[in-house]
């Protein structure tokens, strides 16, 4: 008897160990999305982590006419000086993003003379992007977010570029 209760109590310990750790990977479990903003002449990408735990970044991919880059500046026909970009993520590999705050992809502010055309140049290049985001947790639980950025077309002005 005394062994048939040394056992169900082994059991139910380790119930409950099975019960905690999954507990713990909810309690610390990241939560991505892809923000995209066109905000009085600030424009820009961010790879945010709305969840309560780390978010690291194994790797970004963009899309663009069917070919992959690892890159932002391989995409766009834009001077790299105009905007801000993480190029960090690249070199390094891995980018850990914590709670409540995010990885600026791309960045980029314009000034109250800089016309609409230029404004528009920004956002007709971004609209043929997409963006794969392959993270993972603390608990190595893989992520993967993704995104096109065909937003960005619905501020062109046709009479400006057209």
């Amino acid at each position: 008897m005394a062994l048939t209760i040394s056992l169900l109590a082994l059991l139910g310990m380790f119930y409950e160990l099975y019960l905690q750790r999954s507990h713990n990977e909810k309690s610390v479990m990241p939560l991505a999305q892809i923000v995209l903003g066109d905000i009085e002449g600030h424009i820009f990408v961010y790879v945010r982590n709305n969840g309560v735990g780390p978010l690291i970044i194994d790797r970004l991919t963009f899309t663009k006419d069917g070919k992959h880059f690892s890159n932002i500046e391989d995409c766009l026909n834009v001077a790299p000086q105009s905007y801000m970009h993480d190029v960090s993520t690249v070199e390094t590999g891995k980018k850990v993003i914590l709670p409540n705050s995010f990885l600026a992809v791309f960045e980029t502010k314009f000034e109250q003379q800089e016309g609409e055309e230029e404004r528009n140049l920004v956002r007709q290049q971004l609209t043929t992007l997409a963006l794969k985001v392959y993270g993972h947790d603390v608990y190595d639980n893989k992520i993967k977010v993704e995104r096109d950025f065909q937003w960005f077309g619905r501020h062109i002005n046709e009479k400006v570029i057209g």
